[in-house]
């Protein structure tokens, strides 16, 4: 299927008959033509974390379409977004297919596959109107419900909303889709956002990135309605950043995933804090940091690090903001979001 969504995101529209799982579309037969295209014998499969046990009953299918020359491996490395590419695998294969995240830079080698849903968004649309207040509303969601956006976009305007959309930076892919990292797609003149998707972590961003609007969230797979609520997750960011206004040993963290390096920013500390040390690293884990005699953190990678592992860490784990107040460089009270923009 291509990604014009003409199949709706449901696998038996795909002409091939899945064995494992019927809720998401693999688009096998987009890889097995690139296969063949390429002539390729070696191909590399990544999923993120929620679906690598997907990944064998895939490689399964895909060597029961293709000749027996042609060897599959999967990526076991962490994945947990379209800046997160198993770079290894990748260079060592004809083909590398990157699974459950849109394109964040084009590449010639790499397939990439959103996973769309066949769920239904409608239904739970429907009970999201109770919370909307007045004609004009933001529409976002993310890779997984792309393939319904226009039908979404339509069905709002049909019951007399103004729907207002856009294309963030060059780090989205569609119109209107959200990153955990990037809500660009979210800053459009509509004082309310509807939020399509699962999680509780893009709308929340969302909310923090733009706290003039009220975030509304239809969860399909889940089939509830909530309003996005930031104040749990202010409380423990602003305990985190009053922890570190003591540290006086502060371990600069460079992410050196592909699409994860800011390097400008990890420097800037360093020259302006001779009490500052730059840590380079692939995958952040609190069992990593623990053998670095810090007092405290600042990581310039994956904001997900510090707002969803954060409290796991032994010792304070700041954004590059929140380091900035930590240190009286900035008020407290200008405590924003973490956000990415631009590619690699």
């Amino acid at each position: 299927m291509s990604q014009d969504a003409s199949s709706e995101g449901d696998l038996r529209n795909t002409g091939m008959s899945l064995r494992h799982d019927r809720e998401w579309d693999y688009e096998l037969d987009r890889i097995i033509d690139e296969i063949e295209e390429r002539d390729a014998t070696r191909v590399g499969l990544q999923f993120p974390e929620g679906l690598k046990r997907r990944g064998p009953a895939v490689a399964d299918d895909l060597r029961e379409l293709c000749d027996d020359d042609v060897t599959f491996m999967l990526s076991g490395q962490p994945c947990y977004g379209a800046c997160d590419l198993d770079t290894y695998l990748m260079r060592r294969t004809d083909v590398f297919v990157h699974f459950g995240h849109s394109p964040m830079k084009e590449s010639d080698k790499i397939i990439y596959v959103p996973l769309f849903s066949n769920v239904d968004p409608f239904p739970i649309l429907e009970e999201s109107l109770e919370e909307l207040e007045g004609e004009e509303v933001g529409l976002v969601t993310t890779a997984q419900h792309m393939n319904r956006f226009e039908d979404m976009c339509d069905w709002l305007e049909e019951r007399g909303y103004d729907v207002h959309t856009r294309r963030g930076d060059d780090r989205l892919t569609f119109e209107g889709q959200v990153l955990g990292c990037n809500y660009a797609s979210a800053d459009i003149d509509a004082d309310q956002v509807l939020y399509v998707g699962g999680g509780k972590f893009h709308p929340l961003g969302l909310a923090m990135e733009h706290p003039e609007k009220k975030v509304v969230i239809a969860d399909p797979v889940n089939n509830v309605v909530t309003i996005a609520d930031t104040e749990k997750f202010m409380k423990q960011r602003y305990g985190a950043v009053h922890r570190a206004m003591d540290a006086e040993k502060w371990g600069v963290i460079f992410c050196t995933k592909i699409g994860q390096g800011r390097m400008e920013i990890a420097e800037k500390i360093i020259e302006d804090n001779p009490n500052a040390y730059l840590i380079t690293m692939d995958e952040v884990t609190p069992d990593r940091l623990r053998n670095f005699d810090m007092d405290a953190f600042v990581n310039t990678g994956c904001p997900r690090i510090t707002t969803d592992d954060g409290p796991r860490f032994h010792k304070p784990m700041l954004t590059p903001q929140e380091y900035r107040i930590a240190v009286g460089d900035e008020p407290l009270d200008s405590l924003s979001f973490d956000t990415f923009h631009g590619t690699w």
